[in-house]
């Protein structure tokens, strides 16, 4: 009998240890979150559960987007917002559908270079002169994210607005506790602290509000409740249009009831390539992002990038190389396509890619002149990203920004809306001709009523049977291409987890410009390496902050980038 108990217990201990050693996967120290039902992924742990919630209600993942986006403006105010824009990829599942949602800031029909830069011509602007475009009311274009973010209620939702938008002005209204992140962001905005509304906000005795303590938005729950009863008119109309509208006038701003009333977004087609075997789309222009993304998959595609090591010095070399021929790409052809003929589909190409990928030595680091410009500015890294899914399989990839951190610094009195400062993101040195930057762009030079190209593009995979396999996207500026392409080449070409795949050291390569910016994570023998065949290399801090959901035979797999804190994956609860 206790030889018995004994051989028990032994087949038990062994049945268990295997579920423990399968479940802790030791070869992976970067676990994800993992659900077969619904799950948010955002930069703010918070604002995920608020997501969760309205799906354990019964919402779609478009209804929980929507209490997000508003969500992260309490949460994560240097990014997170509703004074300004940004762009959405919807996910139909029952239909098989993708949508794009163009909801980017455009600039005033007011707006002029006269009050900008005064006479000075394009040649004559130099770094100082941008002030206006940065800091205070003129930096500020008409905020989209309002619009765009009640569009896809409107269209794909399942909850009324109401509903979905309780939580949310709750969280406002009650407070969050303050962060340390959230504490030194405050104290590293210098334009926050000139603006009398911002100050009683995030100010207290003259010192960034304390960490650990609670800060209570009531001007913004206000807001939100107009937007909950009002719907679009709550925001570009009304008693909030009309704060907008006043202060700007007092101020010598551009937006006036007209830009409000004058607004929308656009539902675009998403664009895409086909990378090995995976169906990938993004956003298409007034995205630069998109293309920068898909030309350096494209360009990756004529290299065998899996036979390499995922941390080798010819890994971080091919991804260099492909990533500056995509901001090449963007750089000289991109701009809102309602006022500029964008070429997407001839620089999106294989042809194109192939051209590209020709004249890319293994032993030399390439220069932004040998980059042949398809023949047809300051960048923030304080945007956001989101991801979501439903038990349906419906999604949304998301990605929004007011610019800088904290945008303009601007509050509008009363409404708790911090502007956006997009005004700095258009080429003002058109017409230059001794200027090979983005700030010559013909594509996205200056005009009234126009949208700024951005790098923002969220992403959706689909696999090889066609179904959804990934949800990702990153702030960071001009290096969010980086950022994503990271991701999904280590998803894709490693067959890594979404986990280790984030996690993986990143670099970043622009064009013209000759550095090669490095995560310091990235070891020094690769960097020796880096350095000898000719690449200029410049320690970064982190790069991008991916937040991604992966999806292997339904079971859903997230995971927040551990490179900026307090974000995290919140999972509907079981019914």
């Amino acid at each position: 009998m206790k030889l018995k108990k004994i051989v028990l217990f032994l087949v038990l201990f062994q049945i268990h240890d295997a579920k423990l050693d399968a479940y802790l996967d030791y070869k992976s120290p970067f676990h994800p979150t993992i659900s077969e039902n619904g799950m948010v992924v955002s930069q703010n742990l918070e604002s995920s559960e608020i997501g969760t919630m309205i799906l354990e209600s019964g919402g779609n993942a478009v209804d929980a987007a929507v209490a997000v986006g508003f969500s992260l403006t309490t949460t994560l105010p240097r990014a997170g917002n509703i004074g300004g824009g940004g762009f959405m990829l919807i996910y139909t599942k029952q239909t098989g559908e993708l949508f794009s949602i163009d909801y980017r800031s455009r600039s005033s029909l007011n707006s002029n270079l006269k009050d900008l830069f005064g006479s000075k011509s394009p040649a004559q602007i130099q770094d100082d002169d941008y002030d206006l475009t940065k800091y205070g009311y003129m930096a500020s274009a008409v905020p989209g994210t309002v619009y765009g973010l009640l569009e896809a209620h409107e269209r794909f939702g399942d909850l009324p607005l109401e509903q979905v938008l309780q939580p949310v002005i709750n969280q406002a209204r009650n407070g969050i506790i303050v962060s340390y992140d959230l504490h030194n962001a405050i104290g590293s905005s210098l334009q926050l602290k000139k603006d009398p509304e911002s100050r009683k906000i995030y100010f207290q005795n003259n010192k960034p509000v304390a960490i650990g303590s609670l800060m209570k938005r009531p001007d913004l729950a206000k807001t939100f409740e107009a937007i909950s009863k009002e719907g679009k008119d709550g925001f570009y109309d009304g008693w909030v249009a009309e704060k907008i509208q006043s202060s700007m006038k007092d101020n010598d701003g551009f937006i006036d009831s007209n830009d409000l009333e004058q607004y929308s977004s656009k539902f675009r087609d998403p664009i895409g390539v086909n990378y090995r075997g995976y169906s990938v789309y993004t956003q298409g222009p007034p995205s630069g992002g998109g293309i920068t993304f898909l030309t350096a998959l494209n360009v990756l595609s004529y290299y065998n990038l899996g036979k390499y090591r995922k941390d080798s010095s010819l890994t971080y070399h091919l991804l260099a190389e492909a990533l500056r021929r995509g901001h090449n790409n963007r750089s000289h052809h991109v701009g809102d396509p309602d006022y500029y003929d964008v070429p997407t589909e001839g620089l999106i190409s294989k042809g194109r890619a192939k051209l590209l990928a020709k004249n890319i030595s293994f032993d030399k680091a390439s220069k932004a002149s040998s980059i042949q410009k398809y023949n047809h500015i300051e960048e923030s890294k304080d945007t956001t990203h989101f991801s979501v899914v439903d038990r349906n399989g419906n999604a949304v990839s998301n990605t929004y920004t007011l610019g800088y951190s904290f945008g303009s610094g601007v509050t509008i009195p009363e409404t708790g809306i911090l502007m956006n400062n997009q005004m700095r993101n258009f080429a003002y040195k058109y017409g230059d001709k001794t200027s090979i930057s983005r700030a010559s762009s013909p594509g996205n030079r200056f005009e009234p009523g126009k949208r700024p190209m951005s790098t923002m593009h969220p992403i959706m995979v689909f696999n090889k049977k066609g179904e959804l396999s990934l949800i990702t996207g990153s702030p960071g500026g001009s290096q969010i291409p980086a950022a994503n392409l990271r991701v999904v080449t280590g998803i894709i070409d490693f067959d890594l987890h979404v986990g280790d795949a984030t996690m993986l050291p990143r670099i970043h390569k622009d064009w013209p410009y000759d550095d090669l910016d490095f995560e310091s994570s990235v070891s020094q023998d690769n960097l020796n390496l880096l350095d000898r065949i000719g690449h200029q290399l410049e320690l970064s801090d982190t790069i991008g902050s991916t937040q991604s959901i992966q999806i292997i035979n339904g079971t859903n797999y997230g995971f927040a980038d551990l490179r900026r804190p307090n974000a995290g994956v919140s999972i509907e609860k079981s019914n």
